[in-house]
């Protein structure tokens, strides 16, 4: 899978979802529902860049292919669980997908702590 390439299109979905939010959700949700909104942008934001950047680890040797395989499909798993749990819950305001919501933050913990694991590990190779 092209890691760097999904991830410049999930950046680009995030910066979509970011405007529809700014323009097409103002007024239409309360602020604890925007508060909400705006979180899972920020965070499929931020997570989107690990998908376009953990790929030139590896292209740099620093990273196994298969080690920056492992971390991109954390953090994809992360950005569909935590943000678009956060999304879904924003927008229809159903609480009990609170409850998907830390499966996705744990998705971004462990895909961060690998790649931390995986490149100190490489360093003393």
């Amino acid at each position: 899978m092209n890691w760097s390439a999904l991830g410049a299109a999930s950046l680009a979905l995030a910066v979509a979802a970011g405007a529809f939010g700014a323009h097409g959700l103002r007024g239409r949700l309360d602020d604890y529902s925007m508060g909400i909104y705006e979180r899972a942008v920020l965070y499929h934001f931020i997570h989107a860049l690990g998908l376009l950047f953990v790929p030139l680890f590896s292209r740099l040797d620093l990273l196994s292919t298969s080690a920056a395989t492992r971390v991109c499909a954390f953090l994809l798993a992360g950005i569909v669980l935590f943000s678009g749990s956060l999304y879904i819950l924003a927008l229809s305001g159903i609480r009990l997908l609170g409850a998907v919501t830390p499966f996705g933050g744990m998705a971004f913990i462990i895909g961060w702590a690998l790649l931390a694991f995986k490149l100190a590990r490489r360093s003393r190779v």
